[in-house]
């Protein structure tokens, strides 16, 4: 299958969740370029950007793992081919 280029952007509105974060993107450190974590202290919100070159099934699921975490919201957005 190809790889595609992809920004995930995860939204974490509470720091519970932020540990089974981690131990997911470690899971799937293979396909991650580059990974940058904002806090946004007014919100009590976590910002969190992974650039990925990975197979668009790893994408999705990567992206459906963070996405069931309590507080997690997860978007993937792809480049062009």
């Amino acid at each position: 299958m190809e790889n595609r280029v992809a920004l995930l952007a995860i939204l974490l509105e509470s720091s519970d969740s932020a540990a089974d974060i981690n131990g997911i993107l470690h899971d799937f450190n293979q396909w991650i370029i580059g990974r940058m974590g904002l806090p946004y202290r007014e919100k009590n919100t976590h910002i969190i950007s992974i650039v990925l070159d990975a197979p668009v099934d790893k994408i999705n699921a990567l992206a459906g793992k963070l996405g069931r975490l309590p507080g997690v919201t997860a978007k993937a957005v792809y480049a062009e081919k």
